[in-house]
């Protein structure tokens, strides 16, 4: 840092502390208040705004203002001010910076990096609705994936709107923890990165390697950054084990993206000081429920079981549905420590498996869970639903319910699917009400299918893993009728719950789903033109028109590939405190709040609504309120996501171990997705591989990147989206998850061909 810099900053300071001490001595005169408080601002911001400055937090700021004590609240308070009016912004770790509008002037865009494993990457703007910035390798000036960076644009395509540019400064160092392979040497250490994104090794002197041996799976903490061509240097914090251990494949995946594992004690000690029975005084005030008859539906596996139903048929002929969900907030109050590692994690992990719970298994499998046949607390959203799937009439309660039954999904499909007369004679007292629930779940679906719901019938896939943590197999996960009653029935109630909180005009945790980005649906528009469907669009883009798309191609072989792109054209779904409806469901009103025990939006709605039911919302608590929703919101929406991440890395992973015990096998497949280098082949089991443009030796290969197919330059042949055909797995990278085939026998488009004559009607 230069004499200069270091000169103005204490010029700076100097001014800052004189006014800091100014607006606190005369914070409560009405006459100068406005005019210091100006003041304060402005130096804060100049100070911010140096060169020198990196994000700091508000102790850091404290000490280095010399703010005593009583002048604590003050200097928060005008923290807060300037944050709220756009002049100051906080990172994830609570540092104070300028806010991106100031650097606008410069030309920056402020945001988070997500590298590339070979060295390129993009920059993921702070700001909604700006397109992301491709960052070339060379311009990175040593920032890391998860970095948050500015970045000054130095190309930008008027046309394609696509930006480049390059790393001006890194505004926070976001990884600082490293999960890798420890290399040992004479002299020294390094470890080499099992994240395929950081392509740099990590320098590790002798004394910090902490008895790390050669093959190590260690994690490392970073000590020192990465400078132009300085490696990275850290000290090893904790050996995991090594390479091939059962289990250390998803540990090094979870350790990498950074989720949490174990509860502190702390956590763990205020769990176990909780009840596990449920007293006189808690049931006060609430609606006994325990006579009347419900079941929870559920994968065989699921331990934390939240939501339980009730049905019966009204002598009106309409349906009273009863959706039942355990009290989570009862138990974890706002900011006792449950809640606030509650927060932290924001949602429960499931990792094939294992989960992550966002709870301790104390509660999440014990008193929060409606176990059969036990007491339990809940919050009850009874519907009263006509035969047009209408909700006429609705009541919100706390309640107190016992549940008959702990069904799975598998029982009830064969209950109302096979017709199984061995679970019907043990469910008698239930067989009826089941078949209430399927009459109704029909209802209900048929009137979202009216509204232009969209419903995509993309697999998922089911991986089953021997005792060593192996595949042994992997198919698409079954969505039967018992999967669909819940299904509504969490919808219905979802709704219902997000219309009644909407008009009470109270802060609130929705889920939204945005409108399709404009240039993926334009690509999705010409794609679909392509394969023969010639879709009138209305001026304003609504579900129903992909909804009839879906339709048109169900059954046939692009409906896959239509689907899967018709999902990649979508916005991600995601929280916030404004209710500005659901695009996917074709919902004006929505939010999640049939799952307290594993996500975070549903626990904080609950304690709205019941702060609601007991009249306890006053002026002072619905600000607070605001804050913590929109905070809620923004955490819940990146966790999810990288909840996410893993979910499907650890998919990838088992797929391509399970595919490497398969080299020489061929299968069956579709061609899921055409690229300039290759086509993507989906196997019916959901694992998808690349046949490379250099194994299709037979011809030169053109991409038409409107048709998305490629086609032989000499022999004319079209590999295209959709296509039928068979492949041999030829090659496997586990480290990058992906999956190599060639292709054995030629495409059959029989059924495609058929499809080109089609049209689609004017929606």
């Amino acid at each position: 840092m230069s004499i200069l810099i270091l000169n103005k900053i204490k010029s700076i300071l100097s001014e800052v502390i004189v006014v800091v001490y100014r607006y606190i001595g005369i914070l409560y005169n009405d006459n100068t208040m406005e005019e210091n408080i100006m003041g304060i601002k402005q130096t804060l911001a100049s100070f911010m705004s140096e060169p020198a400055y990196r994000p700091m937090d508000i102790e850091e700021l404290i000490a280095i203002f010399d703010i005593k004590k009583n002048e604590y609240n003050a200097f928060k308070k005008t923290l807060r001010m300037m944050e709220e009016e756009g002049i100051i912004t906080r990172t994830k770790k609570d540092r104070y910076m300028i806010a991106d509008e100031n650097n606008k002037e410069e030309g920056l865009i402020s945001g988070t990096l997500q590298l590339h494993s070979k060295g390129f990457g993009f920059l993921l703007p702070d700001e909604e609705g700006q397109k992301d910035v491709f960052i070339p390798s060379n311009c990175m000036k040593g920032a890391m994936n998860g970095d948050k960076i500015a970045v000054k644009v130095t190309r930008e395509d008027t046309n394609t709107k696509k930006r480049e540019g390059e790393v001006v400064e890194i505004i926070e160092r976001n990884t600082t923890k490293i999960v890798g392979i420890y290399e040992d040497s004479q002299n020294f250490g390094f470890v080499v990165s099992e994240d395929p994104r950081i392509s740099k090794d990590i320098f590790i002197s002798k004394k910090d390697r902490n008895s790390a041996k050669n093959g190590d799976v260690v994690t490392v903490k970073i000590t020192k950054w990465p400078e132009g061509n300085r490696k990275a240097e850290g000290v090893v914090t904790e050996i995991l084990g090594r390479k091939g251990d059962r289990g250390i494949d998803i540990l090094i995946i979870i350790k990498k993206l950074g989720l949490p594992e174990e509860f502190t004690e702390k956590v763990l000690k205020y769990a176990e000081g909780i009840s596990e029975e449920i007293n006189e005084e808690e049931i006060k005030g609430r609606r006994d429920l325990r006579d009347l008859r419900m079941v929870t539906i559920d994968g065989e596996d699921a331990k934390d079981l939240d939501d339980a139903v009730s049905i019966e048929k009204l002598s009106n002929g309409n349906y009273k549905l009863g959706v039942h969900i355990a009290d989570v907030s009862h138990y974890v109050r706002e900011n006792n420590p449950l809640d606030k590692e509650a927060l932290k994690r924001a949602t429960s992990v499931y990792l094939i498996d294992r989960v992550i719970p966002m709870l301790p298994r104390k509660l999440s499998n014990g008193i929060c869970s409606l176990n059969p046949r036990v007491d339990r607390l809940a919050l009850t959203c009874f519907m009263e639903i006509n035969n047009s799937g209408k909700v006429v009439n609705h009541e919100i309660v706390e309640s107190i319910i016992k549940t008959n039954e702990r069904m799975t999904y598998t029982d009830v499909t064969k209950i109302l699917k096979d017709h199984d007369e061995e679970l019907i004679k043990r469910y008698d007292y239930l067989y009826e009400d089941f078949k209430l629930m399927e009459e109704l779940c029909n209802i209900l679906r048929e009137k979202r299918t009216r509204r232009g719901a969209i419903d995509f019938e993309i697999a998922e896939a089911k991986i089953t893993l021997n005792d060593l943590g192996k595949p042994i197999e992997i198919k698409p996960y079954d969505r039967e009728i018992a999967n669909r009653v819940i299904e509504e029935f969490m919808l219905v109630a979802n709704e219902t719950v997000a219309e009644h909180m909407f008009w009470t005009h109270l802060p609130f945790v929705y889920r939204i789903h945005e409108n399709p980005d404009e240039e993926k649906l334009a690509k999705f528009k010409e794609f679909v033109y392509n394969l023969g469907y010639n879709v009138h669009w209305t001026e304003e883009i609504i579900p129903k028109s992909f909804q009839e798309i879906l339709e048109k191609v169900k059954g046939k072989n692009e409906e896959t590939v239509v689907s899967t792109l018709l999902l990649r054209s979508m916005m991600q779904a995601r929280y916030a405190p404004e209710c500005t409806g659901h695009f996917g469901l074709a919902a004006q009103y929505y939010c999640h709040f049939t799952s307290p025990i594993r996500r975070y939006p549903d626990l904080q709605i609950h304690r709205i609504i019941k702060e609601y039911l007991h009249g306890e919302l006053d002026e002072k608590r619905i600000n607070k309120l605001k804050n913590t929703v929109g905070y809620a919101a923004k955490q819940s929406s990146e966790m999810e996501r990288k909840a996410q991440d893993a979910e499907r890395e650890v998919d990838d992973l088992k797929k391509a171990e399970y595919m490497q015990e398969r080299i020489g096998e061929e299968f069956d497949g579709i061609i899921s997705s055409v690229t300039s280098f290759g086509v993507f082949v989906e196997l019916p089991n959901t694992v998808e591989g690349l046949v490379h443009i250099t194994d299709l030796d037979d011809d030169y290969y053109i991409f038409n990147e409107s048709h998305l197919s490629l086609m032989g330059e000499r022999t004319k042949k079209i590999y295209k989206l959709g296509d039928k055909v068979k492949v041999e797995c030829v090659h496997v990278d586990i480290t990058n998850r992906e999956v190599f085939f060639k292709i054995t026998q030629e495409p059959k488009r029989e059924e495609a061909e058929e499809a080109a004559n089609e049209t689609l009607q004017p929606v």
